[in-house]
């Protein structure tokens, strides 16, 4: 018999919505019984794509007796974390403060008004590894709280403390200088592995924030260590398992430090990250297989995230079959039965072997030359065999901050390669998330199933703002700009707070939480803080919104010398400083959209490296709600491009190869 969670459109609450458990979905409802009733809460949070929430959930919440504790002295709360990270952010703070870690699944235990007092993450159904089983964890918290109410209560008093105290105090300093970004990099520099790329050991993280940082830090300083972290990291991470080599796109995470074996979840917004990282280091040095490795992402999620309407869905699940990575895997025999007399050199170059490297099979990742030849002549094959199996889950709900993500990689990608299957692509999202998600400059956190979700985040504002901002830069079409204004104005009536100089991640008119969310750090994500500095910046300088730059000024003032001390954690931050202390590079282009004098002065900004610049094109610098086109016109009837940096210009020209030398220029200085 269903629970409470049947009617949700959540992916991760409708796969418990069978569970005996009597599950509650977060609201009003729940939170009113454990007042009426005076029971602690048990809230437990995870998603879709999770390995061992599907594992607790097959272990703990199907199973009949384990339910009926939790149903005799809890009332039950199932969360999903992608459709609530505010929620998600308040207790996952509140449990790495208890225990000194987190993760999910998330298990918190609460008093009735929402306030945690005990909470971890999976717990087995048996004890183990210093873990203790899980009913007995159910038992001895109802007892506590039955028995030991002032005990429980004082805990919580202290985290309640412990929550109302700023995530990461910021140190307000003097006006940021671009020493800042060299501290930054020093700071960064000592945690790089040299061997295998990427900072830290394992589980390694790909960091996109922290690759698009290097490669601005070697075009400010010309710096070739800088660079070659960068594209290190970034050929290690296309090479390994982490990257899947037969269909593209990229898993979450690697659980050792060589980037071989991965947690097999496929994530919408790393992949939007990296295509993104992969494109601009394609740009920076021209290296093919940079640019092989950004397409093939983003035909991934074109071909297995896209959405009938135009939206991206969210996930694939890292298992199938009952098994982590299966739908992935191959044995020597699968390999040599579906290639025959090619078999050999694909065993050879992708590591494939009778022992394997995972459990038996193989990961597919590159040990050999000529990786990409040998794969073109395998991959019909391969692929054709790999969609016969049983297919990951798919989380089909639309996520706004996701989609926004996304929708920036694909319209960068639409720019920079000229491709008109990519700008629509970009469009049709962009047109989707307006008609279906925003409402009077406010969006709604996720879509499904014809529904939209939730109130949005800071993070849904501000990617979808970025999004679009680079969507007119792909196409410069006006209505595209319109939506920035849009949202970036609610964004600052609803999520600025003007005395603090500070953007909350919720919005004025949001439910009252434990305590309102703030936390500028990134985390897989850019936070929604750096990313609502980033597109005010930009948007702000090219719409000439002195207002949206002061805001974003603030917030470089707040955390810019935290940022140059904790560069792991404000990748995205940095970027912003870069655009902030480099001074943008103006690009006006006057012409006819689809004239070829006009296309031929768009190929030289295409074909260069600039990510500071902002761009803007129209037919005529008159009636144009753009100062950067104002008042400029064409010479001799010809498309002109106007070049400015840092309140100095160049001079207009008409000539594409004079255009390319002072982009040039600019870039040697």
């Amino acid at each position: 018999m269903a629970n409470r969670l049947a009617a949700q459109t959540s992916p991760y609450l409708l796969e418990h919505a069978a569970n005996p458990v009597d599950w509650y979905p977060w609201g009003p409802d729940a939170l009113e019984r454990a007042r009426a009733e005076d029971r602690p809460i048990l809230l437990s949070i995870g998603y879709s794509a999770c390995h061992w929430c599907h594992v607790m959930a097959r272990e703990s919440f199907e199973d009949p007796a384990t339910a009926e504790l939790m149903n005799r002295f809890f009332v039950c709360i199932k969360v999903d974390r992608e459709e609530r990270p505010d929620l998600d952010q308040v207790y996952m703070r509140a449990v790495q403060g208890m225990t000194g870690s987190g993760g999910w699944p998330m298990t918190v235990f609460l008093l009735p008004d929402g306030t945690p007092f005990f909470g971890g993450t999976y717990f087995p159904p048996v004890e183990r590894h210093g873990m203790p089983a899980f009913r007995r964890v159910l038992t001895a918290v109802a007892e506590a709280y039955r028995l030991r109410r002032g005990e429980v209560e004082r805990s919580a008093s202290q985290m309640r403390r412990f929550l109302d105290r700023p995530a990461t105090p910021p140190s307000a300093g003097p006006k940021p200088e671009p020493d800042l970004l060299d501290r930054a990099f020093q700071e960064l520099a000592p945690g790089y592995d040299a061997v295998h790329g990427g900072f830290g050991g394992a589980p390694k993280f790909p960091q996109p924030m922290l690759v698009d940082f290097l490669l601005r830090t070697h075009r400010r300083t010309g710096n070739p260590r800088a660079l070659d972290m960068a594209t290190h990291t970034l050929r290690r991470m296309a090479a390994g398992g982490i990257y899947d080599q037969l269909g593209g796109g990229f898993h979450r995470y690697a659980v050792d430090a060589v980037w071989l074996t991965p947690h097999f979840e496929k994530m919408l917004y790393d992949n939007a990250l990296l295509a993104r990282a992969y494109l601009d280091a394609w740009q920076a040095v021209r290296d093919p297989e940079f640019l092989r490795v950004a397409l093939e992402t983003i035909e991934f999620v074109r071909r297995e995230l896209l959405a009938p309407e135009g939206g991206f869905f969210s996930s694939l699940d890292a298992d199938s079959e009952g098994e982590e990575g299966r739908f992935y895997l191959f044995t020597a025999a699968e390999i040599r039965e579906l290639l025959g007399e090619d078999a050999e050199a694909f065993a050879r170059v992708f590591d494939v072997s009778e022992p394997g490297n995972f459990e038996g099979r193989s990961i597919l990742h590159v040990i050999g030359e000529d990786a990409g030849g040998v794969m073109a002549r395998a991959r019909p094959r391969l692929m054709a065999a790999r969609e016969r199996r049983t297919r990951p889950r798919r989380d089909e709900k639309v996520l706004a901050a996701w989609n926004g993500l996304m929708l920036r990689a694909v319209s960068d990608a639409a720019r920079v390669l000229d491709r008109r299957d990519l700008l629509q692509l970009a469009r049709a999202n962009a047109a989707f998330l307006l008609n279906q998600m925003e409402n009077r400059g406010r969006l709604r956190r996720s879509y499904k199933d014809g529904r939209a979700g939730p109130a949005g985040f800071l993070e849904d504002q501000a990617a979808v703002a970025d999004g679009l901002l680079s969507l007119y830069e792909a196409g410069f079409e006006t209505r595209w700009l319109d939506a920035v204004r849009s949202l970036c104005m609610a964004m600052i009536r609803d999520f600025w707070d003007e005395a603090a100089g500070a953007f909350f991640d919720t919005a004025r008119d949001h439910e009252t939480l434990v305590v309102r969310p703030q936390d500028p750090t990134d985390n897989a994500t850019p936070s929604g803080t750096s990313m609502a500095a980033d597109v005010l910046l930009r948007a702000g300088t090219l719409l000439g919104e002195a207002g949206w730059v002061d805001c974003a000024r603030s917030v470089l003032e707040r955390l810019g010398s935290l940022a140059a001390q904790a560069p792991t954690a404000f990748g995205r931050l940095l970027a912003v400083l870069d655009f902030h202390l480099g001074r943008p590079v103006e690009i006006a282009l006057i012409g006819d959209p689809g004239g070829a004098d006009t296309a031929e002065l768009l190929r030289e900004v295409r074909n260069r490296y600039l990510p500071n610049r902002l761009l803007a094109q129209a037919p005529t610098g008159d009636g144009v709600d753009i100062p950067l086109l104002e008042r400029r016109g064409r010479l001799e009837s010809r498309a002109t491009a106007y070049l400015c940096e840092g309140f100095v210009c160049q001079a207009p020209t008409t000539d594409p190869a004079e255009l390319g030398r002072q982009l040039d220029r600019l870039s040697a200085r």
